[in-house]
Parts: C-alpha cells; structure tokens; sequence
C-alpha cells in the first residue's frame, strides 16, 4: 500500500492526476504584526536561508529558487540526496541554509551563490542544509489540494531525512510560545500557517510572517565613492517599489568586507546610468553613481524613521533568488 492509499477517503478526493510539474509557483508568506496562538494553526522556525524547490521525475532531480534559477551546481550534494530516495516522483518545498553556531545564517550561506560548477560547491568549504516543509506532488498526484497537515504526514513518510536534508518540525496552537522561544534563540522568527489550508502558489494570508529581526530586500539604485581607505565603493542607495515608483530608503554602509566590495563594485560598474532611478525620496549624496535598478541586496535594520528612511541598516548579502520589481516595502 503506497502512502496516498492509506489516506482517508476525503483526503484522498483532493488528490488530482498529473505529470511531475516544470514548475509550480511557491507558496510566499505575508508579514504580520499580529502574535497568536490558536488551535487551528501550525507554528514552524523562520529560516534565514534561500528558498528552493525541488522536483524530482524519475533520475533527473531539478533545484529551483523561487525565481525559477536553477541551483543544481550551488547545491550538487542536495540533487545527490534527493535522487537516492526511494520515491522517484515529488515535488517537495523548503530552505536551503547555512548555519553559523546554532543560527542560520544568510550571510554565511553567501559564500554558495553564484557558485555553478557541482565540483567547486562541492569543495566549498560552506556545509548546506535543506530544511523541507512541504510536498506539492507525489507519484503522479498533485497533492496541493490536500490540507496542509496532510500534506506534512505524507512529506515525512514520503522523504528519509538524514543529513542534508531536514524534516521542518511545527507546534500546533501555540504560536505565542513559539514565538517569544525563537527570540529568546536568536532565530529570525516564525512562519504560522493554516493547518487545514491548500498549497496558494502566491503569497497568501494562510501563511504569515511573525519576525524577531527587521531585515528585507532593497533594490540598488547607485552607489557613493569610498573616502579614505575604503575601496571600490562608500555606501549602497537603496529603494523599494511602491506602485511605479522606485521610493529612496536610505543608504547602507557597514557590512561589507573587501572582497565584498570589489564584487559588488564589478556587478554595479557595467550598469552605470546618467540619472537616478528613483522616482520619490530625496537622496542626498554629491557625487553619487546611478545605476540600473537591478540588483537585489539584503539588509538588516532596527526600525524605519518618521522619514521613511532606514535606521542602522547593515548589509547581509545578495539576493539572485529576487527579481528587483517584486521588492516592496515590508516591513512597517
């Protein structure tokens, strides 16, 4: 008996029929204010990681970040995972990470992006995990119809989880607990999440954001020159979309180490422009270097000032698995 025969008669009437997908949009979460605990809702760790899914048709194995880059030469020993189990057809959701101590850490996680040569990642020094948290397919059926606790029960029979690869644990009900634990360990936050819900493929108010940390992506808008002993650059412009306008959110200026800067300075030299891109917000800074709006940052910060502008924002790494027109403002 497979693991969709054993399914209740209900559950099983959402499954549908259907080839291993190219590709299915992810599931993106909503970012809240609001903490609760309510029993209809499962609690999960919000990872500070890049999210990936992965699909799987027989021997060929397919990693895909959320804008549809591939990641199997990032990630050579998560495809060797995924292709040794024993189901041979899935399609599986989650985060790939890098751990500093106890913490994952994107910062860390940096030194795999842009890598594309399996034989380079795999000397990579940087050791990746891949915490999954959802099955959107499985032999032949489309399971993102099934109720998310569902859908979790087959994940876990579905997948042998041994090292890279991590089963996503959830607490029911008492998100508030969870909460306030994933604070107290340093952890970016919680990701809470209808229990009974289907897989949306949009970003859907099943799935809310509760953060510890302010951090989100920025668009780079220019950049200043460095002063003193600094090289290639002094600090990134940052912007958001707010409708059709690019709106300025400040600059950033700490985080960066020199191979950072010459890295950055390499991919922001080629798209040099002659005016700003930025549309609303008054950017202060002589002598600025405008480019073109389409590299994506990630940035930490302690809050938003009555301007709108970022307080104490430090520079955490690239975002490629983000297109620039999808960067809005997040966090309030």
């Amino acid at each position: 008996m497979t693991d969709l025969a054993a399914l209740p008669a209900p559950v099983r009437a959402a499954l549908r029929d259907e080839p291993v997908p190219d590709w299915r949009a992810p599931t993106l979460a909503t970012l809240t204010e609001r903490r609760f605990s309510d029993p209809g809702w499962i609690f999960e760790r919000k990872f500070d990681g890049m999210r990936c899914l992965a699909y799987r048709d027989g021997d060929r194995v397919r990693l895909l970040s959320r804008n549809r880059q591939p990641l199997n030469g990032t990630y050579p020993e998560l495809v060797d995972a995924l292709g040794a189990q024993r189901s041979t057809r899935f399609v599986v959701d989650g985060e790939v990470v890098a751990f500093e101590g106890r913490r994952t850490s994107f910062a860390r996680l940096q030194g795999r992006l842009g890598i594309t040569d399996p034989e380079v990642a795999r000397a990579s020094p940087v050791r990746v995990f891949y915490y999954l948290f959802d099955l959107l397919h499985l032999d032949g059926k489309s399971t993102t119809e099934v109720p998310l606790l569902w859908r979790k029960r087959l994940l876990r029979k579905a997948i042998e989880f041994d090292d890279p690869l991590r089963y996503t644990a959830h607490r029911v009900g008492d998100g508030i607990a969870a909460y306030r634990q994933a604070c107290e360990r340093g952890d970016e936050g919680v990701i809470a999440k209808l229990a009974d819900s289907t897989y949306d493929g949009r970003r859907s108010p099943n799935w809310l954001k509760f953060k510890c940390v302010r951090d989100q992506e920025f668009v780079v808008g220019g950049y200043t020159a460095p002063k003193g002993s600094r090289i290639e650059l002094g600090a990134l412009l940052l912007g958001y979309h707010d409708g059709r306008d690019l709106v300025y959110a400040g600059k950033v200026g700490t985080g960066f180490d020199e191979a950072t800067l010459r890295r950055l300075h390499g991919r922001l030299s080629p798209i040099e422009q002659d005016a700003a891109p930025f549309t609303r917000g008054l950017v202060r800074e002589n002598g600025a270097r405008w480019v073109r709006p389409e590299l994506v940052v990630q940035i930490g910060f302690t809050e938003w000032t009555r301007d709108g502008k970022l307080r104490h924002p430090r520079y955490l790494g690239l975002r490629t698995d983000k297109e620039p027109a999808d960067v809005v403002r997040e966090t309030r």
